[in-house]
C-alpha cells in the first residue's frame, strides 16, 4: 500500500496524528530528498515522541527522476507499507507524488492521501477574498514570452488565482503586475505558519511600498483577486506599442485588464 503523507511548511505543530502514525509504520519512506526527511523525523522524535520502525529504508524519488524510479519496480513493490513524502506541504501539488498515484490507480494498488498543512488553501482563506473558487498557477515560468502568457492567463481567466513566487522574482512579478493590472487587489503572504508570517494586501504598487519597510527573504504565495475572463493573447505592452490615440489605447487596456476606463487613461496620461 502507498500512503502520500503531507508534512509542516513551517511550523511542526502541524504534523497531524495520522500522519505520525503513517510515518512511524512505515516499511519504506520514498522521500523528495531523504536528508529533509530524516532531519523532520529527528525532530519529531525528540519533540513528539515519534518511534519508527527498526531498518526503516529511504529512497529518494523527486522530480527528475520519478518516471525512471516507476520503471524499475514490479507492482509487487507496494506489498510493503510505503509512505510517500515532499520536502514540505501536500505531495502533488507544486511538489512530485501525481506519478506515483496514476502508477497506483493504473496497477490495482490501495493507495491513501492524508489531508494536512498546505500553502495553497491557507494562503486563499487567509486573503479574505469571497470567492468560493479559484485556480492555482503554482510557479510561473521564470522569463520570455512563456511568462508573458502564463501571467496574462493568471490574471484574465475569471477566477481567483493563487501563484508561488520565489523571493528574488516576487518584485519582478510585482511591477509586472503594476503594469498589467494596477487597480487589482492582491493578498501576498509571507513565510506561511512561520515565527516571521506576514500578511500584505492591496494594489501591487501598494504592497511594493509595504516590502520597503520588511524584508522579502522567505517563501511567498501571491493570491489575485479575479479579474474579467478574455480570450485574447493581447498585452498591455501591445496596445501601448501601437501609434492610436491614448482614449482608443485606454479602452482597449480597460477591456483586457477589466479596470476602470477612466484609471487606464489617467495612467496613460503620467
Amino acid at each position: 500500500m502507498l500512503t502520500l503523507v503531507p508534512t509542516p511548511i513551517g511550523n511542526m505543530q502541524d504534523i497531524t496524528l495520522r500522519a505520525m502514525d503513517a510515518l512511524s509504520s512505515a516499511d519504506m519512506l520514498l522521500c523528495e530528498d531523504t536528508r529533509v526527511t530524516k532531519k523532520l523525523l529527528h525532530i519529531l522524535s525528540s519533540r513528539y515522541s515519534l518511534t519508527c520502525k527498526d531498518n526503516q529504508k529511504f529512497i529518494s524519488v523527486h522530480s527528475h527522476n520519478e518516471s525512471e524510479f516507476l520503471n524499475s519496480i514490479e507492482s509487487s513493490f507496494f506489498d510493503e507499507n510505503i509512505v510517500y513524502v515532499s520536502d514540505a506541504g501536500m505531495p502533488g501539488v507544486s511538489d512530485p507524488g501525481a506519478a506515483l498515484v496514476r502508477y497506483c490507480i493504473s496497477h490495482g494498488i490501495q493507495y491513501d492521501v492524508l489531508p494536512g498543512a498546505n500553502a495553497v488553501l491557507t494562503s486563499f482563506v487567509a486573503s479574505g477574498f469571497t470567492q468560493t473558487q479559484f485556480l492555482f498557477f503554482g510557479f510561473l515560468p521564470h522569463k520570455g514570452s512563456d511568462r508573458e502568457t502564463a501571467l496574462s492567463k493568471a490574471l484574465f481567466n475569471g477566477y481567483v488565482t493563487v501563484l508561488y513566487e520565489s523571493p528574488h522574482r516576487l518584485q519582478k512579478l510585482l511591477k509586472e503586475l503594476q503594469i498589467k493590472a494596477p487597480q487589482r487587489e492582491l493578498f501576498v503572504a509571507k513565510e506561511l505558519t512561520k515565527k516571521f508570517q506576514r500578511y500584505f494586501k492591496g494594489n501591487a504598487d501598494q504592497i511594493l511600498n509595504q516590502l520597503k519597510e520588511t524584508g522579502i527573504k522567505g517563501e511567498w504565495v501571491v493570491v489575485i483577486q479575479s479579474g474579467e475572463s478574455i480570450n485574447s493573447n493581447l498585452s498591455v505592452e501591445d496596445i501601448l506599442s501601437l501609434d492610436i490615440p491614448k482614449k482608443a489605447a485606454s479602452k482597449l487596456i480597460a477591456k483586457i485588464t477589466g479596470e476602470n476606463p477612466k484609471k487606464c487613461y489617467q495612467n496613460l496620461l503620467l
